[in-house]
């Protein structure tokens, strides 16, 4: 099996036809055609089968080409920051769930290394994404939030992808809600209180378990609940329908932060949040300073 081959099955799936993946791939359909049959005949599965117009994969080929993609993309990660190191732009990635926090140490970082060329990037993403994105070297760090509910689940997930939770520090549960909210004017606020207003939650996609929310208090039966996948969104709903989030009482230098109020919660749960990095990985000089700089806003 070799990544060539990989590519070339990957190249067929995307076409669903030998000719154009050929064509595609700057080989003869014939030579394609035997580099998948020696593929087959070593795995042991049928990948494609063919039709009238073309190829379909099998179900157990659609499972071995997910393996392929994923093996694919860290081979070229690992071309791209070894074998052309010299000739790449410096390349950092950080994959991280809905905090601000994360967005402003990156912010920080990048100050610090204004190169006159680079490749940066930010991921604000599913909790399962962060994971992923660190386990698939898509990203050097993720950054990570967890609850007391979800915390011993996760550092068995943590495990089994080779990954390694380290922690930063610990927040206590705060109500945000808008500064014209009804009951923006209390000084402590429980959940019973605001079952009539919506409560604003971050989409984790597929992962619809309670242990992927980002949130504390994720059990708590909510009596409207609103999902978003964007802060700015989640922020202009809780604005324009007088809804709330469950959070940490950490804003930093949000847009929205003068509309905004935070209200002590009386149920209490405590977010733990800390970086996730591949097992035995040493980080990278901005991987480091990406975490110092976590380390400083964490009054944020």
């Amino acid at each position: 099996m070799t990544i060539l081959q990989l590519k070339y099955v990957i190249a067929i799936d995307e076409e669903c036809s030998m000719r154009k993946a050929a064509d595609r791939l700057y080989v003869s359909q014939p030579g394609l055609s035997s580099a998948v049959r020696e593929l087959e005949s070593e795995i042991g599965i049928q990948i494609f089968e063919r039709v009238h117009n073309g190829v379909v994969t099998t179900a157990a080929g659609a499972s071995f080409i997910a393996y392929a993609r994923s093996a694919v993309e860290q081979f070229e990660r690992i071309e791209e920051r070894y074998l052309n190191a010299g000739s790449e732009r410096p390349t950092f990635s950080v994959s991280m769930q809905h905090y601000t926090i994360a967005v402003n140490a990156f912010i920080d970082t990048v100050k610090e290394y204004d190169l006159p060329e680079y490749q940066y990037s930010i991921r604000e993403t599913q909790t399962g994404e962060v994971i992923e994105d660190v386990k698939t070297l898509k990203s050097e760090v993720g950054v990570i939030a967890l609850s007391d509910f979800n915390k011993a689940t996760f550092k068995k997930i943590f495990a089994d992808a080779s990954l390694e939770f380290h922690e930063l520090f610990s927040r206590n549960t705060y109500v945000y809600l808008s500064k014209d909210h009804p009951l923006a004017d209390r000084q402590e606020l429980s959940l019973s209180d605001l079952e009539d207003y919506p409560c604003m939650v971050f989409d984790q996609g597929d992962n619809t378990s309670f242990y992927y929310r980002e949130e504390a208090l994720a059990t708590y039966d909510y009596k409207k609940v609103i999902s978003t996948n964007e802060r700015a969104t989640s922020t202009e709903l809780m604005l324009g329908l007088n809804g709330y989030a469950v959070g940490v009482a950490m804003l930093g230098d949000s847009l929205n932060k003068s509309d905004i109020k935070v209200v002590k919660l009386k149920e209490e749960e405590t977010l733990t949040f800390g970086y996730i990095v591949r097992k035995g990985a040493k980080l990278s000089e901005m991987g480091e300073a990406f975490i110092e700089k976590l380390k400083r806003h964490k009054n944020d």
